[in-house]
């Protein structure tokens, strides 16, 4: 199987709350797009890793993915070894996507910066042929970072306005880690009543850089052509 977009992540959720509504635009308009979660958040305070993945199954039909994987990684130790990097090689290579996205490399949560780093490094030796995993070597166009908890002065703001609502339904298919009346679970970061209210108002506030009603920021390493003929038309 072929992706066009490949995404990575540490957590379950962490795609659908930083990059929902661009995956939704995405699938909308036909590409193939895919995630892969590092680990099944079996750390997080709240839910059970079993009940994790039903939810990012119902995430993952509300948002129309072509394909979706949990590593099973170790949650909680998301940094760099030679096993969790030549299998993000593998991915790279099985998958070919032609851009992937990763977690910014500055994160409140230390397995997103782990996981920020790991990509990097396997975008660039995912294309190196000496790095044997009986597989083409191949490096995909770009790799763009999404924003999770700290922010950063974006390379470009992807406009979400027509899929903002379909990024908080897939949000909402977390009923276990965001809030809930009912629940007698320990209240954390992303549980508490403003925190969705706070995903909103970013989501506007990124928005209206680029006057439009919603929109989700994006960093890139490296310069970004722009085609100025399709920007006046």
């Amino acid at each position: 199987m072929e992706l066009d977009i490949l995404i990575f992540a540490a957590h379950p959720d962490d795609a659908e709350l930083s990059m929902g509504g661009t995956i939704a635009k995405l699938t909308g308009e036909g590409y193939k797009v895919g995630i892969v979660d590092l680990s099944q958040g079996e750390l997080g305070t709240r839910g059970t890793p079993e009940l994790r993945l039903k939810e990012a199954e119902e995430a993952s039909q509300i948002l129309k993915l072509t394909h979706r994987e949990n590593l099973g990684f170790k949650d909680g130790n998301l940094k760099h070894s030679e096993d969790y990097l030549r299998t993000l090689i593998r991915k790279i290579r099985e998958y070919k996507p032609k851009i992937i996205f990763a977690p910014y490399f500055n994160d409140r949560h230390p397995d997103h910066i782990g996981v920020g780093n790991l990509v990097k490094e396997a975008f660039f030796f995912s294309g190196l042929p000496k790095i044997s995993t009986e597989q083409k070597a191949y490096r995909p166009k770009r790799l763009f970072y999404y924003m999770q908890t700290y922010e950063f002065k974006p390379s470009f703001v992807i406009d979400i306005s027509k899929t903002f609502e379909t990024k908080m339904n897939a949000v909402r298919a977390y009923k276990s880690q965001f809030y809930n009346p009912d629940s007698h679970e320990p209240e954390t970061f992303i549980s508490q009543p403003n925190f969705l209210k706070y995903i909103e108002a970013r989501a506007k506030v990124f928005g209206f850089k680029i006057g439009k009603d919603y929109g989700e920021p994006f960093f890139c390493e490296e310069e970004i052509e722009l085609d100025i003929v399709q920007l006046i038309k």
